[in-house]
């Protein structure tokens, strides 16, 4: 049994800036940065309009080149981060994969390096600004409800962009309970309390159950597609990209180009943590260095949470060791969770890349084809393999569910079955 120890030693998230209210989601993101940002939020709320009408690059490349020192506190800088990101996006990608850029322009490229060195986090459209940070309630008092909420900027592909973005929020949103009870289980195995670790672990399954349920919104509010003819070019990035094989140079700041990875659900400190809780090891040539990679792309609070989990004693063994079978079933149950989880954003992925990507090769030679088929085929060809953070994307997310799988303590195959069919 594990030797107790003092209480100004327990574990406790509140260095890590995560909320009690709502985890690793930004609280009270500001909608408007000191009038004299006005030049950037007047673009950036226009991104869409503007990429359509083939205007943003033009109106970027005439912005004056603003002082982001005067950016005041936390709250400032993720706005400025999250305005100045969708710029990118949409000033990159406007043409398509065809005509991209090679130059972001200094107006654009030297604030945003410099809000990004006082964050912590890279000069590219992150998860942490599109999800975490790009949100409020249209009703102050209403529910956290798909309806109820809104972006503060957008991407061109309309109501699609609002449910795919809303409702990975909400996936967020709805693992707090497991996130919050991470404490009580590394806090329980140190104190060697298996009745206090297994009633923790009962809160991670619930979360996890509710992590993949609240993921269906997807289907619901998010047209194929759009996601894929429309959406999906504007969460790539410039590294491992065919479509951008030398970067971007980030005028102003650097001559030589700079590679960084689109969006990705990877960059969500949500599963590394659990991961790291649970035991789950990704080795390197089978994803992991990928994922790895990918907390470079987290607010560094929330990166630190995810190593210092990873440093404590091991759950694994703590259970193995332990001679209680509530424990033992709560611990296999969170695997099998999050076994779930993998196997039904497989089949996410699925639908929204693989399939549409499939019908885009058979249409390309095609006459007339169909509203949709027309949109599916003017998606950029170099993507249709990978995910926008740069991986090969059904190879990568196998892998890691693969490797999810091993993780059970024993090889119990109807459990394992359950996990990978409860889609």
């Amino acid at each position: 049994m594990a030797s107790p120890v003092p209480d100004q030693n327990l574990f406790s998230l509140d260095r890590y800036h995560v909320s009690t209210e709502l985890g690793f989601i930004l609280p009270g993101p500001l909608d408007e940065l000191p009038a004299y940002f006005q030049p950037w939020m007047d673009i950036a709320r226009r991104i869409p309009e503007l990429v359509d009408a083939h205007q943003l690059r033009f109106h970027v490349d005439r912005m004056p080149l603003l002082n982001s020192q005067f950016l005041k506190g936390y709250r400032e800088l993720r706005l400025a981060h999250l305005a100045l990101g969708m710029m990118t996006m949409g000033y990159v990608w406007q043409e398509g994969e065809n005509k991209t850029v090679e130059v972001l322009p200094r107006p654009l490229a030297v604030p945003y390096w410099d809000v990004s060195v006082r964050l912590g986090l890279p000069p590219i459209l992150t998860h942490a600004d599109a999800v975490l940070a790009n949100w409020r309630k249209r009703d102050r008092e209403g529910p956290f409800d798909i309806s109820n909420l809104e972006m503060l900027f957008s991407l061109p592909g309309g109501e699609s962009v609002h449910g795919f973005f809303m409702a990975t929020f909400l996936v967020e949103l709805s693992a707090l309970p497991g996130l919050k009870s991470i404490p009580a289980v590394i806090n329980g195995v140190r104190r060697g309390d298996s009745e206090e670790v297994a009633a923790a672990l009962e809160e991670v399954s619930r979360a996890l159950q509710s992590m993949t349920d609240t993921l269906k919104l997807l289907h619901v509010y998010v047209d194929p597609a759009v996601f894929y003819g429309i959406m999906r070019i504007f969460l790539s990035g410039w590294k491992d990209n065919p479509c951008m094989p030398k970067g971007l140079v980030y005028e102003g700041v650097q001559e030589e180009p700079m590679e960084f990875s689109g969006g990705s659900a990877a960059e969500s400190s949500l599963l590394h943590c659990f991961d790291e809780l649970l035991g789950v090891k990704h080795h390197a040539k089978g994803g992991g260095d990928f994922l790895l990679r990918m907390r470079d792309y987290m607010p560094p609070a929330h990166k630190q949470l995810v190593q210092d989990i990873s440093a404590q004693p091991s759950l694994k063994r703590f259970v193995q060791e332990q001679s209680s079978e509530r424990l033992t079933q709560t611990f296999q149950l969170c695997l099998t969770k999050l076994l779930a989880f993998r196997s039904y954003h497989i089949n996410v992925v699925s639908r929204f890349i693989t399939v549409p990507a499939a019908r885009a090769r058979q249409l390309r030679d095609k006459k007339s084809p169909d509203d949709e088929g027309e949109m599916v085929t003017k998606a950029p060809t170099a993507l249709e393999e990978r995910g926008t953070g740069g991986s090969g994307i059904m190879v990568f997310l196998k892998t890691v569910r693969d490797e999810t799988r091993k993780s059970l303590l024993s090889d119990n195959s109807e459990e394992k079955h359950q996990a990978d069919e409860s889609w």
